[in-house]
């Protein structure tokens, strides 16, 4: 075989340079997202969605909303959080570490009670009245807005002092679900989407809350001011808002406002930010 000459190796050796660089998605960054506990399951399969479709990569930290909020505060170096309410995010705002005008509802959770026992809970919650179970479950209402929720729903019901001496809590949503699942607690307050997404769910029981027993629970995400990768961490932002995306987050048990709905009848457009 003929030796190349010294300008076609010189040709090949870039070529080869040229190819390498196309092959690899240009600007791909690394983003660190931190997220809502109860939002497990539909994030990482929209984090893997958006790595392929965008080469980026996601790094996803999950917990409640109130210990992911206190580690912002004290410099951890997320490029955006996701958390289960709006007051969160409301005060990373006005502590100038998150962008403003970046905020928006991702998600409006449903609250659910569920027991791993069939028959235990019924469709209308007469349970919580009764002395059936022991132990209850729910979330810390200064951590977790799922928990707040609860909180609202035993309050409507009046039956607080009821609960008073059954009730165990979770630090966050997760946690709480791992005490109905495992049996430490009989019955707990939940997410829908925690519910629909185990088989062991669907063995036991569950009633799905009413949504005038409680506030919206209005999730919102944020861009925030020490991310290294804004521009990366924008286009995120904007994948979350597509109505293929929203598609994904209703299968996992969410609702969506009034208002995304609206926007997303604008076939003009392919996501809305709400601020």
């Amino acid at each position: 075989m003929a030796a190349l000459s010294p300008r076609k190796l010189l040709r090949s050796i870039v070529l080869s340079i040229l190819l390498g660089i196309s092959s690899t998605p240009a600007f791909a960054d690394d983003l660190l997202v931190a997220v809502a506990s109860n939002f497990i399951k539909p994030m990482q399969a929209i984090s893997q969605q958006f790595t392929e479709s965008t080469g980026h990569k996601v790094t996803l930290s999950f917990g409640s909303s109130g210990k992911l909020m206190a580690q912002i505060r004290h410099g951890a170096p997320f490029d955006l959080f996701l958390s289960a309410d709006q007051d969160k995010v409301t005060r990373l705002l006005e502590k100038e570490l998150a962008v403003s005008g970046s905020e928006f509802i991702y998600a409006q959770g449903r609250l659910v009670l569920w027991s791993g026992k069939q028959e235990l809970v019924d469709t209308s919650g007469d349970v919580l009245k009764s002395d059936k179970f022991r132990y209850i479950a729910l979330a810390d209402a200064k951590l977790a807005p799922y928990g707040k929720a609860a909180e609202q729903v035993i309050s409507a019901l009046g039956i607080e002092q009821h609960l008073k001496p059954r009730v165990v809590k979770g630090e966050n949503i997760s946690q709480t679900y791992q005490f109905v699942r495992t049996g430490n607690a009989d019955l707990g307050f939940v997410a829908l989407s925690q519910v629909q997404h185990h088989p062991e769910s669907l063995k036991g029981s569950q009633w799905l809350i009413p949504r005038d027993y409680h506030e919206p629970i209005d999730q919102y995400a944020v861009i925030l001011k020490r991310a290294k990768h804004k521009d990366a961490a924008t286009e995120f932002s904007q994948f979350l808002q597509r109505k293929s995306t929203h598609a994904l987050i209703r299968s996992f048990g969410y609702d969506l406002p009034t208002s995304v709905q609206l926007a997303e009848s604008d076939q003009s457009c392919d996501y809305a930010y709400l601020r």
